[in-house]
């Protein structure tokens, strides 16, 4: 019998990117349903009750919802499918944890505050941006990639945030690639792989729901 892999998600997310990419590299087969986030699905709304998001992954009808729990759980069930994401050593997968935590606490809450505020609000967020950024920069050092010669966790984690990269700089008005120009050579290095080509969305189109956001909340 076939498996059912569904992945409910929106195209500008960045929590969604990161579970298609593990899904391209692994070569796992699913099928995508784009959710409307002003008008959620009975689907979503009956796989994620408790925070009614995206992405949610449905595996032969069971949800998993979140979407660095979606990343381990695709990594334990289709071990058998390379590449595997988290290092073995458990020490360097608890480090690997750690950094996606930072990313999704510093990175996420600061871009909001770029987005969706003014002023003096909005100039400390660029501030802790730029920070958070160079922090990454001095933990990539001079490996390929974060986990070292190979493509893993931690970048599939990261690297979707590139793509609201020009959303904080037209809003923010300044130059991630001016401040972190090493961050920037990983990014081209990641998107010379086919699996993050197709799955990473339009810097232009994350702008252009960026907007909608905006004139949403006036």
């Amino acid at each position: 019998m076939a498996e059912e892999v569904i992945l409910l998600g929106i195209l500008v997310s960045t929590f969604g990117m990161r579970v298609r990419i593990v899904m391209e590299e692994k070569g796992i087969e699913y099928e995508y349903k784009e959710e409307n986030m002003l008008d959620k699905s009975p689907l979503l709304l009956q796989s994620n009750p408790v925070h009614k998001m995206v992405p949610v992954l449905i595996h032969n009808g069971k949800p998993i919802c979140e979407s660095v729990i979606i990343l381990q759980y695709i990594d334990e069930v289709w071990k058998d499918k390379s590449p595997n994401l988290l290092p073995s050593d458990p020490y360097r997968r608890s480090q690997a944890r750690f950094w996606v935590d930072f990313v999704d606490k510093k990175i996420y809450d600061s871009g909001k505050r770029i987005l969706m505020t003014k002023g003096e609000v909005q100039e400390e967020a660029k501030e802790e941006m730029i920070e958070s950024l160079k922090i990454l920069e001095v933990e990539l050092g001079d490996k390929l990639y974060f986990g070292g010669e190979t493509f893993g966790f931690l970048d599939i984690a990261i690297l979707p945030y590139y793509c609201w990269f020009f959303s904080y700089e037209s809003c923010g008005g300044f130059s991630i690639e001016a401040e972190c120009p090493k961050l920037m050579t990983w990014v081209q290095r990641c998107k010379e792989k086919e699996s993050v080509t197709k799955s990473l969305a339009d810097p232009q189109k994350v702008y252009d729901y960026v907007l909608k956001l905006q004139k949403l909340a006036g």
